[in-house]
């Protein structure tokens, strides 16, 4: 054991010690947070638009303040990224990171002095949590890799622009700088494949042991070192290789070919970050779900998922949420966003501690004929039948088909490329089908009233989905497909990739 595992033990406990204490106390945690957040923002312009002065209850704020997207407030934030002070939040955010909209192209989230360490904590406290529960702190002797965005910023109006995982580069304490890779010259790489490249370079010969990123670019990055070692597995090339960090995207879809490619098990740590804040992570390798961060700056909000496009839905707090319901997540937060919806759904899965799971986004669904499919529910049923039938999935999406062009019945459309494919498409779609009914009643009821037929599956052809986000400018990084949509634009896109 080297002199900075050992010192890591230490270390995890204090970290676990000041967790606890507002872990056991959450309600009261987030009473704080609510009356700091309001206090603190009193003075800004959109704390005197909204009357900050007169909120002295969680009632209160709701009467004061919508529920509210980028849209709803990008009048503020322009002001902000002008460089205007004591917009959202007193002073100016230290930096603006950059993340792709569907509807606002670019979008500018605010971080500010006072919420940057909270995303940098959360790391570590993920890190520190695991060390303290399982009492293995090896791989800080060895090498760590973050696969993330470029670190070079951008300056304008007093404010650093950046992407998330780019601006936390800038961050990484000073005692696992050394561990750390790719080299600065290498993270710098714009083109991603470019930079999986020289990232295999520098990293083929080294003692990884911990690996960290989106799971879909991470084992792009495992394929490429598979193919420059004549296929050995991950776990071969890097024997001291244990620890596998990720977030972004549910990660079971993934799990199967990541496994295979590394050839043995390894421990896992699931992160829930957002460039408006750090929200959840996973806090024990025995218990089901993330812990929520009720004390990092934060005041949430959540509305069920089911009343969220109502003229008036449902906004409780955390004190009144319950187990086992899709919730759409609302941030208040002190880089100054309020009544925040990022689009996230989340479950909480215990309420002591307050544990979640991301079930999916709330405009990723499809409801083309009422049936409201979710995120949640087609993966429930494509990785049900793949575990049953030995099949592998690499990647997949849906859509509706509203208007089949030979005028036969509407269905849903999936497109799904394959690591091992199954045997019988037809059976294999026809059980997925069977599945999604089992989960979704009003889908059940379509296709037994003869509204729907069963769904129609696509099978495409190898790195079909990586082909297609590189063809819109979108490979590598933050960047995800979205794996339902109740529109056809993906899907028209991927039928040049369907397997002939």
């Amino acid at each position: 054991m080297g002199i900075k595992s050992w010192f890591a033990k230490p270390l995890a406990a204090f970290a676990v010690r000041q967790i606890n204490k507002w872990k056991n106390n959450p309600i009261a945690a987030q009473e704080r947070t609510f009356e700091r957040l309001i206090r603190q923002a009193s003075g800004t312009a959109f704390g005197k638009d909204h009357n900050f002065a007169s909120i002295k209850t969680y009632d209160d704020f709701k009467k004061r303040v919508p529920i509210a997207d980028y849209e709803d407030l990008k009048t503020y934030i322009d002001r902000v990224v002008r460089g205007e002070s004591d917009v959202m939040w007193p002073g100016k955010p230290i930096y603006l990171a950059k993340t792709s909209g569907t509807t606002s192209g670019v979008k500018y989230i605010p971080i500010s002095k006072e919420s940057m360490p909270e995303h940098l904590n959360g790391a570590r406290n993920a890190l520190f949590s695991y060390i303290h529960e399982t009492g293995k702190s090896e791989f800080i002797d060895g090498k760590i890799i973050f696969l993330q965005g470029s670190p070079v910023l951008e300056r304008k109006n007093g404010i650093n622009f950046g992407r998330l995982s780019g601006i936390v580069a800038n961050h990484v304490p000073a005692y696992l700088q050394r561990n750390r890779l790719p080299s600065y010259k290498t993270n710098c790489i714009e083109d991603w494949e470019e930079k999986v490249d020289a990232i295999v370079d520098e990293t083929l010969s080294e003692d990884m042991r911990l690996i960290s990123g989106i799971p879909p670019w991470v084992q792009m990055y495992f394929d490429r070192l598979r193919a420059r070692t004549e296929g050995r597995k991950i776990g071969e090339i890097f024997k001291n290789f244990s620890l596998f960090v990720y977030g972004g995207v549910n990660f079971e879809p993934y799990r199967a070919r990541l496994e295979e490619s590394i050839g043995r098990r390894v421990d896992s740590i699931e992160t829930y970050p957002a460039s408006e804040g750090f929200i959840a992570f996973q806090d024990s390798q025995q218990e089901k779900g993330l812990l929520l961060l009720v004390d990092s700056g934060i005041f949430y909000e959540f509305i069920p998922s089911d009343e969220y496009y109502n003229e008036n839905p449902g906004r409780i707090s955390l004190e009144d949420v319950e187990l086992d319901k899709n919730y759409a997540i609302i941030l208040n937060t002190n880089a100054g966003l309020w009544g925040y919806s990022i689009g996230d759904t989340v479950k909480f899965v215990s309420k002591n501690p307050y544990r979640i799971l991301v079930s999916g986004r709330i405009k990723h669904f499809i409801s083309a004929f009422g049936e409201h499919v979710i995120c949640e529910e087609v993966e429930h049923a494509i990785l049900s039948v793949a575990g049953q039938e030995g099949v592998e999935i690499t990647e997949f999406t849906v859509a509706p088909q509203v208007s089949p062009e030979d005028g036969s019945l509407p269905y849903h459309e999936w497109y799904v490329e394959f690591a091992k494919a199954p045997e019988d498409m037809e059976s294999f779609s026809l059980k997925v089908d069977l599945a999604l009914q089992k989960k979704n009643t009003y889908y059940f009821d379509l296709v037994e009233g003869n509204v729907l037929r069963p769904l129609l599956m696509h099978k495409l052809e190898k790195d079909a989905f990586r082909n297609y986000m590189k063809s819109k400018g979108k490979l590598g990084g933050q960047n995800k497909v979205p794996r339902l949509s109740n529109d056809r634009h993906i899907a028209e896109e991927l039928n040049e990739w369907i397997s002939r």
